[in-house]
């Protein structure tokens, strides 16, 4: 069974999936189905949005333990990442009305910036899980 913040990172890493999906079924023009991974995408990212909130809520924060080197990368990754992820939630939601309204030459002209950004959020989510719980674990109590 996953662990909370496993599934969170399994539904970062879906999301960005879904999204470099979406974008490649748009370039090769193929509209229901690139309509289909964005909807998925924004389906997985407000999944992830609802457990993380659950997560963090029952759990706190979660120090991270790396020294050295790593810890200015992983808090620049951190801070860059949390920055843009409250950025995206209106981003997404402006794209994706846009689309669904059929305004398709204001949906291209955002979606422009909001897939990048997205993309970023979601791949960067699941390095911070990497780093948090696999890299540099907190040491666990024994019982």
């Amino acid at each position: 069974m996953l662990s909370h913040a496993a599934l969170n990172a399994t539904l970062n890493g879906t999301s960005a999936v879904l999204l470099a999906t979406g974008y490649a079924m748009i370039r090769r023009r193929r509209v229901l189905a690139h309509k289909t991974c964005m909807i998925l995408a924004t389906l997985s990212s407000f999944a992830f949005l609802v457990s993380y909130v659950l997560y963090h809520w029952k759990v706190g924060s979660v120090n991270f333990q790396g020294r050295g080197w790593i810890r200015p990368v992983y808090f620049t990754v951190l801070g860059t990442h949390t920055v843009l992820a409250a950025l995206i939630v209106p981003l997404v939601l402006i794209t994706l009305t846009r689309a669904l309204r059929e305004q398709f030459d204001r949906h291209k002209r955002i979606a422009r910036w909001t897939l990048p950004l997205w993309l970023y959020v979601s791949v960067t989510g699941v390095a911070i899980y990497f780093l948090l719980y696999h890299l540099y674990p907190a040491p666990r109590a024994w019982n």
